[in-house]
């Protein structure tokens, strides 16, 4: 899934303070080991075309059960129908058995890549001018190799954590409609992974141009992907002969009304707390018309200058854009069929059913038939704003990265969060990850991480998951 960045440089620059800790020569403890479990990860290819995320799980199993982990506590899992798209859930046992664990998340599936269009091998991992590049360096392998060198570093210590803690890595996240592992595990290895939170990505922070940390944000709830399908059928005819009832026409009027119509202003307590964090930071100009938002959703004035940054726009509401066109049968005749497929992300609260009804009305146009295409999850609240999650998390961070804004995140896009969330398993987005303003190639040519930047959110994820390891109930 692409990582939450959000485009706000310009707005939070003047708060940096202070950036993160200079390079240092000298190794950190274990680098040389978690290179080489990176390196191997990221030179698996686990892109759904071509590549095997079961073969990347038994890779990353043989370094856990190498490093002492019993074979009794790694459980690798496949669908019988999807042998190439396996996981695998570890339990690092607790002393206290009453204790609630807690689950790392990570998905070990990335986004095609073609060699012919990349500068670099997207499958082999090449360390140039200060970064690592290769498909999932960022998205997400980094995550997943830094969880399982944690679990690494746990055994060699002999550290003996209050409550369990436990690790899901899955495949599917990156395509709507595969088979998906975290919710596979959800709907039959429930027990499994049973937590009281999960921790993955979705969060993440933001460098300047110069690279400097400008904000480190955790993402609390998401909004739901949900295609659906806009179709016009008709007889059709010769094209010498037009008509007005023309399937492609009345697509067209459709799709302008769906461009128009903007989704009312909602706000839950993530947002709420990230807009009322932002509006500190911003000159009394900018400020005014968020402030008046907050106060009132109904503002139409201060709607629509907030609107005017994409960023914002994104998470005030649900919103609903055309992605595909197909339409027509022959150049010389008139259309007997027009589809479209509209995109929505949909604000947490809202249903899948109700925003279809609501295009329906928007449309207007009983030709037009909009459906329902294939369900990714279902929607649910996002986890809340607890302390005991965020707090350790925030308190790190302030130590880590000094002076940096920290901010709480909705994304608008969706991580495997949404299919543990609803089950009980409330999962946030903390990682410590820093991102280029132009998002690091994630999903596009030639992504990237910077090497301190990962080596430092190894170093955050580690000392976290020790804290959560060591908290009371």
């Amino acid at each position: 899934m692409l990582k939450t960045l959000l485009a706000t440089t310009a707005l939070l620059a003047a708060l940096t303070t202070a950036a993160a800790a200079a390079d240092t020569a000298a190794p950190r403890a274990g680098e040389a080991d978690f290179r080489a479990l990176y390196k191997e990860l990221v030179e698996t290819n686990t892109t759904l075309s071509a590549g095997s995320c079961t073969l990347a799980a038994e890779r990353l199993a043989n370094r856990l059960k190498a490093a002492g982990i019993p074979d009794a506590d790694i459980h690798p899992f496949a669908a019988p129908d999807h042998p190439k798209e396996g996981g695998l859930v570890v339990i690092y046992p607790g002393r206290e058995a009453k204790a609630r664990p807690v689950l790392m998340l990570a998905h070990i599936d990335v986004v095609e890549a073609k060699r012919e269009d990349w500068t670099r091998d997207p499958f082999t991992l090449v360390e140039e001018n200060g970064n690592f590049y290769g498909r999932g360096v960022a998205d997400d392998k980094s995550m997943a190799a830094i969880w399982v060198d944690t679990l690494i570093r746990y055994k060699h210590e002999n550290y003996r954590p209050r409550r369990t803690v436990k690790l899901a890595l899955t495949c599917g996240e990156e395509t709507n409609g595969a088979f998906n592992g975290a919710q596979y595990l959800a709907t039959n290895m429930r027990d499994l992974i049973d937590a009281a939170f999960a921790v993955n990505e979705g969060g993440g922070g933001l460098l300047n141009a110069e690279g400097k940390p400008v904000f480190l944000g955790i993402q609390v709830g998401e909004k739901l992907s949900q295609n659906y399908t806009l179709e016009v059928t008709n007889p059709g005819g010769h094209s010498s002969r037009p008509v007005p009832d023309n399937a492609i026409y009345h697509l067209a009027n459709a799709l302008v009304k769906i461009q128009a119509y903007r989704f009312p202003v909602e706000f839950n307590d993530t947002t709420r707390d990230f807009f009322g964090r932002m509006a500190l930071t911003l000159p009394p100009a900018q400020r005014a018309p968020l402030e008046a938002l907050l106060k009132n959703p109904k503002d139409e004035t201060a709607r629509a200058l907030v609107e005017t940054d994409p960023d914002a726009n994104a998470i005030l509401h649900t919103n609903c854009v055309a992605t595909m066109l197909d339409a027509g049968h022959a150049t010389n005749a008139l259309p007997q069929r027009a589809k479209a497929n509209v995109n929505c992300r949909i604000f947490p609260g809202s249903t899948t059913e109700g925003v279809r009804q609501t295009l329906e009305q928007v449309i207007g146009d009983p030709k037009v038939a909009v459906k329902v295409r294939e369900i990714r999850n279902i929607p649910s609240a996002p986890p809340p704003l607890d302390p005991k999650v965020l707090g350790p998390a925030e308190k790190l961070a302030a130590q880590m990265w000094p002076g940096v804004p920290q901010l709480r995140l909705m994304s608008a896009g969706a991580t495997d969060g949404a299919f543990l969330t609803p089950v009980g398993i409330p999962t946030y987005g903390i990682s410590g990850d820093f991102g280029d303003p132009d998002g690091d190639g994630v999903h596009g040519l030639n992504e990237r991480i910077r090497v301190k930047v990962l080596l430092d959110s190894r170093d955050y994820l580690y000392r976290l998951m020790k804290i959560y390891a060591d908290q009371a109930d």
